[in-house]
């Protein structure tokens, strides 16, 4: 986790709302709609930028693995695009169960 040398002051609004200085905004790529998950420790609050996935490319592995198999076997049947579609999505929880495991604070 990169730190930055020298602290930023902030302030709380009445409606709970802190500003982001916008150097760390724009070295981090932040944008307005960034969503993040929100951390008390101690006397801190840690936000952590969330990674949403990006289901156009999600779909694309999808599909070509599905196109290798029909290369590879011919036409599939809906129970074996369903098994590949299974497949797909436990990889992705195991995945996803590893990063939370490596990122807790």
């Amino acid at each position: 986790m990169a730190r930055s040398e020298k602290a930023d002051l902030t302030i709380l609004s009445e409606k709970g709302q802190v500003v982001i200085p916008a150097k760390i905004r724009s070295r981090m790529g932040l944008k307005p709609k960034t969503k993040f998950l929100v951390y008390e420790c101690d006397d801190a609050v840690i936000l952590k930028k969330l990674k949403e996935p990006d289901l156009s490319k999600e779909l694309e592995v999808m599909y070509k693995r599905v196109d290798e198999r029909i290369a590879k076997y011919g036409e599939l049947s809906n129970n074996e695009i369903n098994e590949i579609i299974h497949e797909h999505r436990e990889m992705k929880r195991r995945s996803k169960s590893q990063s939370k495991n490596e990122s807790s604070p």
